[in-house]
């Protein structure tokens, strides 16, 4: 196993522990502002959920997606940023001063209720997807150097970008993302792959099925048919099909302004691709089943049996630890795989998914006062908002919001005894799901690709850096498709 260059327990300097503590105390000082601004129905038999002071509560959000944003620019505390212990500090901290709010002005039992459904019910099953996903294809190494030309590279993001919806974006993108980087390892302009993959295989490839992307696996468990999501085929084709043709044309763009001896070297490194770690695919299809069958709320089919509270986590482990224990160590070493990047995630979500808590209940509390009704308005809201607060639970309330429409239930019966507009549907699911692909942290494999093409020693844009690239290309083709299916 490869180094892993995110260690958990480093060394850190004066000036980030300082900022790190001034951090600390200003989010313990807005805590305390929220107990004030209570202070005033501190004599009423129930608080408000949300009070007078409800930005303050989303302010911690905002401070951890500032520093994800601004952290790594300053370059006296990129190094201290760097490091998973620090990123997991400043979700802790952004973790209680969101939880003191929210006992200041709700009580200990709202906070306590939302810490719960935070960690347990969102951040737990999600970080066992990704786990699983991530040790499994890690287990499966594909070797070789092919020649990093347009149609090469192209040909890898469209394949990903197929397969995406069968394995899901994370297991696409944990499986292709190495042997992309080691095939464009020898030119000088590779950025654009590495983002252009993002686009397509790690977010809007997994359009198809539930088990693509996690918004889609959401409305699965709410009632939305497994094969219903095959209808968004259309925009799913047509988004995969410009992002391509426009990889391929800035990427001949950029080949032919690589350096000679670059064009020279990239044949004489040229090795067919061979696949090794063959059982791991048994334990991804075992990954696949699990995830589309095993819902504790439901019985499994055909045994008549519902599983236990947290059986689907428990079995996405005993996989990854099966991958762990059976796959050679030395497919993983080919591999370069390390725990750093699955670490990261895990480190910044904790915090995102606590902090988020309060904005979300916003939306849910202040939803219906904010007038939506057109495929459009769904489609650009739930797009924008997956783009910051995590593209699964922001379907989850505008889901909610459309089910509350009254012209939602003359339209399309998707469960039983519940309605929901098929339109507004479809416009949920494509804002979610396309609009992860706007921000590192709209969806949970944009920040691994991230980080393993920076272990590779590849400079990743900033996070402004990629708002930039995804502003400039996704958001022009997300007009096309408003105005052309919505």
């Amino acid at each position: 196993m490869s180094h892993d260059p995110h260690p958990i327990g480093p060394r850190s300097g004066p000036l980030p522990v300082a900022l790190a503590t001034l951090g600390t105390a200003l989010l313990v000082v807005i805590a305390g502002i929220g107990v004030r601004a209570s202070m005033g129905t501190a004599g009423a038999a129930e608080h408000a959920p949300l009070a007078e002071s409800w930005l303050l509560g989303c302010i911690p959000f905002a401070a951890i997606l500032l520093a994800i944003a601004v952290l790594p620019l300053i370059p006296a505390i990129a190094g201290w940023w760097h490091q998973n212990r620090n990123k997991l500090l400043v979700s802790v901290v952004v973790s209680f001063a969101t939880l003191m709010y929210l006992a200041a002005t709700s009580g200990g039992g709202p906070a306590a209720i939302a810490a719960k459904h935070a960690i347990i019910d969102e951040f737990v099953p999600f970080m066992a997807l990704l786990f699983a996903l991530y040790v499994v294809t890690g287990g499966i190494a594909i070797q070789g150097d092919l020649l990093a030309r347009p149609r090469t590279t192209t040909a890898f993001l469209a394949f990903g970008g197929a397969i995406a919806s069968l394995v899901g974006t994370t297991g696409a993108s944990m499986l292709l993302i190495r042997p992309l980087l080691s095939t464009i390892s020898e030119r000088r302009y590779r950025v654009h792959t590495v983002v252009f993959f993002i686009f397509i295989v790690s977010n809007i490839g997994g359009t198809l099925l539930p088990i693509g992307d996690p918004p889609l696996f959401m409305g699965f468990l709410k009632g939305v048919p497994f094969f219903w999501t095959l209808v968004l085929w259309k925009e799913w084709l047509f988004c995969l099909v410009a992002l391509l043709i426009i990889y391929y044309v800035i990427d001949s763009v950029l080949w032919r302004r690589e350096p000679v001896e670059t064009l020279l070297a990239d044949p004489l490194r040229r090795t067919p691709l061979r696949v090794s770690g063959w059982l791991n695919v048994l334990w991804l299809a075992l990954i696949i089943l699990t995830v589309a069958f095993v819902d504790p709320s439901k019985e499994i089919p055909g045994l008549g049996w519902a599983p236990f509270r947290m059986c689907r986590e428990l079995l996405l482990l005993a996989l990854a630890g099966l991958s762990m224990a059976l796959t050679p160590k030395a497919t993983r070493t080919a591999n370069r795989f390390s725990f750093g990047a699955i670490l990261e995630v895990a480190a910044i979500f904790i915090g995102i998914f606590v902090a988020m808590q309060v904005p979300l209940q916003v939306l849910h509390d202040k939803g219906s006062q904010l007038g939506l009704s057109t495929p459009g308005q769904f489609f650009w809201l739930t797009g924008i908002l997956s783009s910051f607060l995590d593209n699964a639970p922001t379907y989850v309330v505008f889901f909610g919001a459309a089910m509350a429409l009254p012209e939602s239930a003359d339209q399309l019966r998707l469960m039983g005894g519940d309605h929901i507009s098929q339109s507004l549907l479809i416009a949920i699911s494509l804002g979610a799901v396309f609009m992860g692909a706007n921000t590192y942290i709209g969806n949970g494999p944009n920040f691994m690709v991230k980080s393993i093409a920076e272990e590779s020693g590849l400079k990743m844009p900033s996070f402004f850096g990629f708002m930039l690239w995804s502003g400039a290309i996704l958001l022009p083709l997300f007009v096309l498709v408003h105005w052309l299916f919505l």
